[in-house]
């Protein structure tokens, strides 16, 4: 916007939509877009003096009842953001539900078509996974609190694993804590082969015998699960209704609380030298302590030594409890017997 911060603008009185159940930072953020087109959330926090957060929170908000969209054009500051027109918005209200133009038709005024349609205040159905994908990506951009999610599925699609990396990455670089369920093991991280790098930051993760839904919380204010849980092609419901919500979030603490931390007995992971590694695979092929040593061209109490400091790096106290180590570890495979 450029204007002096003294002027005065006069147009057209707008109903206020505090009294639709509206927050009153979106009632002044729609009145400011109305009045002067497309701004971007960077100008509008400065001229409306509102930190960045309320801005994101109220744009989102009327995002949600379809009131503003982001425009195609953008400037240095950010994408612009433009309001549908108060005669559209307040019918609809009236209404209570928004009718979307379907893909086929276009928007009145010549806009794009859109595969979004919203059945009511609040509720919204995104027809592909994309529309669902970039949704929550624009969610995530101004998350500031967690982001939960329940993934029923036992093998993620790799493209869907190749798109959630650079997602979790940038939710997780902003400082927003991630929780996610999943029934996939929690002790290889699932997304690894798919492009996580073993040591960037990851979701907190817990897995369950069953997850009950797929489901997407951000923030505790917008939650999306599948219209259809076994097709997720069939696209994403987004709601913003607070109930609803609510018990979403309830409903995924009930099964986090359930499920099992990944660490929680795991197994310290440890690196075995190539003459630990030559013992412990001679040990687990039947061999005796001395044949071993024979074996290696080592003495007895050298087998010994290297077996005691094997069961202080993995914290246990006797043979036995080395080789449930060792055998969780995976680090020595039997052949079948001595050579």
């Amino acid at each position: 916007m450029h204007r002096s911060r003294d002027a005065v603008v006069v147009g057209r009185p707008i109903a206020s939509l505090v009294h639709w159940g509206r927050s009153a930072d979106a009632d002044l953020v729609y009145r400011t877009l109305v009045t002067f087109g497309p701004v971007a959330a960077t100008d509008l926090g400065r001229e409306l003096g509102l930190p960045r957060r309320r801005v994101a929170s109220a744009l989102d908000e009327l995002a949600t009842i379809g009131a503003v969209e982001p425009g195609t054009a953008s400037t240095r500051r950010g994408q612009l953001w433009k309001a549908a027109p108060p005669a559209e918005v307040f019918a609809a209200l009236r209404r209570g539900r928004l009718s979307m133009p379907s893909p086929e038709r276009p928007r009145a005024g010549g806009g794009p078509a859109t595969d979004e349609l919203v059945h009511g205040e609040g509720l919204r159905h995104l027809r592909t996974r994309a529309l669902t994908r970039a949704r929550v990506a624009e969610l995530n951009a101004v998350a500031t609190h967690e982001h939960l999610a329940m993934n029923p599925e036992p093998v993620f699609a790799a493209d869907v694993a190749r798109a959630a990396v650079p997602m979790d990455r940038m939710v997780l670089s902003r400082g927003v804590h991630m929780r996610v369920l999943g029934v996939q093991t929690a002790r290889a991280d699932p997304l690894l082969p798919h492009g996580r790098r073993p040591t960037e930051s990851a979701p907190d993760y817990r897995e369950a015998a069953v997850v009950p839904m797929k489901l997407i919380v951000v923030d505790r204010k917008v939650a999306f699960f599948p219209v259809d849980p076994g097709d997720f092609d069939r696209g994403y419901l987004e709601v913003a209704q607070p109930p609803v919500v609510s018990a979403l979030v309830s409903l995924f603490e009930r099964h986090w609380e359930a499920a099992r931390d990944p660490w929680e007995w795991a197994v310290p992971q440890t690196a075995l030298s190539p003459r630990e590694y030559a013992l412990i695979t001679l040990l687990a092929n039947g061999h005796t302590d001395a044949s071993a040593a024979r074996e290696l061209h080592i003495s007895t109490r050298s087998v010994s030594n290297i077996l005691r400091g094997l069961m202080d790096r993995l914290g246990v106290d006797n043979r036995f409890q080395l080789g449930l180590a060792l055998g969780a570890l995976r680090a020595a495979e039997p052949s079948g017997g001595c050579a």
